[in-house]
């Protein structure tokens, strides 16, 4: 782990328009910078670098951060490896902390079969390129699938030797011991002592990670051998879970960011093709069924996500069967079928970049509708046939998360397959509650309900699977109160000597908030919020604590988020305004606001139990006269507390901050 002091010189060194013009084109207006954001399509420069708080922020779609922030949702690393990331940037050495007997062995082991890894991928792309046999056999078969020579070296293809041991033995001389050759399934080793070269004779294709480390090896055979398989992997290894790797995905994450899509195929030549052809948002399960951790890979950067088949009918029927799990994890399916003949890779080398773009705009359809269609032709007019594919339609429809996406299914298919909509309806509410009995689901299932579809909310741009939030009826007024608590939380906002003790006491702005609002057996009930305030508090009076520059680089993603959106600032005013007149600071009037927007809090927390009470009145028998009059007492009450906290607000002033 990186010790503190490290982290520390890391953001201090780490200057967020230095940081960020790396990636996006900045022009200074007024005291920031301002270009267009890499996080979605913009038009028109909404993203603000701010020097002076070292942030930067989206206007538009309300990404920002700090410098390593930027990175971990730009280059889409862990907060570590971003501030790796920027250590090497700013040449700063990293410390950290010892670990112990067992962590060192783990790291140890998985820190030497990357390099090993790392070796063999020069290996193979050497060979490839200076060998006689690697450029006859091995260029020639990527020649013969219209691979340039830009695209061979971006994705780090190689060739193996067609010799038994050739990489072992130059492996053995390159001073890597056998222990990790083996562990990365390089070679394989024999109970007689003999070793050979697990890809010997193929083109090789490396499997890069999220970050770009090489993880394992795919291996296409060259000669014609029905006993030899045509592909061959590495096996699963310390470093290599096939079931949590996509092919591609290091080079397609900022292009899916950007488009706000996912293109899905089978294979590493697909995946190829398609970048060659300008289309970058793709990457390939590889021939194995899509799993979960595969589909949160995805998840991270795109809800979208967009299957291409090819016309084999067999092949697409395997497949469906797997995608039913992009459903069950709330992403919006759309399929395309491709031209008889074609698969993706012929299909990207026979068209450009918006051709392609065209057909899937022409030919996409969701994946319920493409299912539904496929399965009732196959079924034909046989009333067995139709039934038991029209149960496995409606299995599909009920694992669908979004209760209106679902009421959409349900009203579609009952139409398309001729059944009345309230018999699937029914069906698919029995296989929830069915699944929810079963122990599958963690929460009571949303019943799907026949209704005039809304609107859904705007979810979060999702560089990773989106954080849940538990929102609360008060979250607009402890977001108020949070303002304060970011911007000038380590403050002391009353200071003055105690009359029972004689002793002097500071209340610091975070402090004070928190310890006020449990005098009243108040807090914030918004989870995130709580945290941060609680954080704060606890904080407060540490020599040198500084509660934006806390925040600001805290772990978690949604913290320093929610940080940079409570300092930033869209709108200055201009010079004309500042002129002649002196403009009240708003540090200046801290004890004023927080206790005007602590009494907001408590008005507003009051309000809602006075609400909850009324409801509750409503729902009692006309008979229960005794808790009519319980009931009506306690809204007496608080109707006295919210007196008093409106005279304390008297006339309130919204400002705009």
């Amino acid at each position: 782990m990186i010790d503190q002091p490290t982290i520390d010189r890391i953001l201090d060194a780490a200057n967020i328009v230095d940081v960020v013009s790396e990636f996006v084109t900045l022009r200074k207006r007024g005291v920031n910078y301002v270009g267009l954001c890499p996080f979605h399509d913009d038009k028109t420069p909404s993203f603000y670098v701010s020097p002076a708080k070292n942030i930067c922020k989206c206007f538009a779609c309300g990404e920002g951060g700090t410098a390593v922030h930027f990175i971990m949702k730009h280059e889409q690393l862990s907060y570590v490896e971003a501030l790796r990331y920027l250590a090497k940037k700013y040449n700063i050495e990293i410390h950290e902390r010892e670990l112990t007997d067992k962590e060192k062995q783990l790291q140890g082991d998985r820190e030497s079969m990357l390099i090993v890894n790392a070796w063999a991928q020069k290996y193979f792309t050497t060979l490839l390129n200076e060998h006689i046999d690697g450029k006859t056999i091995g260029m020639r078969y990527f020649a013969e699938r219209g691979f340039r020579e830009d695209t061979i070296r971006k994705f780090q293809l190689g060739y193996s030797l067609d010799q038994r041991d050739a990489l072992y033995q130059a492996a053995l001389k390159s001073g890597y011991k056998k222990e990790y050759l083996e562990k990365t399934g390089l070679i394989i080793a024999y109970e007689d002592g003999k070793v050979s070269d697990r890809f010997r004779g193929r083109v090789i294709f490396p499997v890069h990670s999220l970050s770009g480390k090489v993880v394992a090896f795919g291996g296409r055979v060259l000669k014609k051998d029905e006993k030899t398989a045509k592909y061959v992997n590495s096996p699963e290894s310390e470093i290599y879970h096939k079931s949590n790797e996509l092919y591609g995905i290091y080079f397609a994450k900022q292009a899916i960011v950007k488009a706000d899509r996912c293109f899905l195929v089978e294979g590493y030549t697909d995946v190829i093709s398609m970048h060659q052809s300008g289309v970058e948002n793709v990457v390939a399960s590889s021939g194995t069924a899509l799993t979960h951790g595969q589909i949160r890979l995805i998840h991270r950067f795109t809800n979208n996500i967009t299957v291409l088949y090819d016309g084999d009918a067999a092949g697409i029927k395997a497949a469906i069967r797997g995608i039913d799990l992009l459903l069950e994890e709330g992403m919006n399916v759309k399929v395309v079928l491709l031209p008889d003949g074609e698969d993706p890779d012929s299909f990207a080398r026979s068209h450009s970049a918006s051709e392609f773009a065209e057909f899937i705009r022409q030919n996409e359809t969701d994946f319920i509708r493409f299912k539904t269609k496929l399965l009732l032709d196959e079924a034909g007019n046989d009333p067995i046939k139709r039934s038991t594919l029209i149960a496995e339609i409606i299995r599909s429809i009920a694992i669908v998360p979004d209760n209106i996406t679902r009421t959409l299914y349900i009203r579609e298919c009952s139409a398309k397959m001729e059944i009345d909509e309230q018999v699937v309806l029914n069906e698919v509410n029995k296989i929830r509650l069915s699944q929810y009995e079963q122990g599958r689901k963690t929460t009571a299932p949303e019943p799907a309900a026949p209704q005039q579809p809304q609107p859904a909310a705007k979810e979060e741009t999702p560089s990773s699977p989106p954080t849940p939030r538990i929102r609360s009826p008060y979250e607009a007024f402890e977001v108020a109160l949070m303002r304060y608590v970011v911007r000038y939380g380590e403050r002391i906002l009353y200071d003055y000597i105690d009359e029972e003790t004689n002793e002097p006491v500071q209340l610091r702005v975070a402090e004070f908030i928190r310890s006020d609002l449990e005098q009243d057996e108040l807090t914030f009930y918004t989870p995130v919020l709580k945290q941060m305030l609680d954080e704060a508090a606890e904080h407060s009076h540490e020599e040198g604590f500084e509660a934006h520059r806390y925040f600001l680089a805290h772990p978690d993603p949604l913290v320093s988020r929610i940080a940079a959106n409570l300092l930033s600032e869209k709108y200055q005013l201009s010079k004309y305004h500042t002129k002649n007149r002196e403009i009240e600071q708003e540090e200046d009037r801290l004890d004023q606001l927080v206790v005007r927007d602590l009494f907001a809090f408590k008005e507003a927390y009051i309000l809602h139990q006075i609400r909850e009470k009324q409801e509750e009145l409503k729902k009692l028998p006309p008979d229960a006269v005794e808790q009519m009059m319980g009931i009506m007492q306690e809204i007496a009450q608080l109707n006295e507390v919210k007196k008093v906290l409106s005279k304390e607000l008297g006339e309130r002033i919204i400002l705009k901050m």
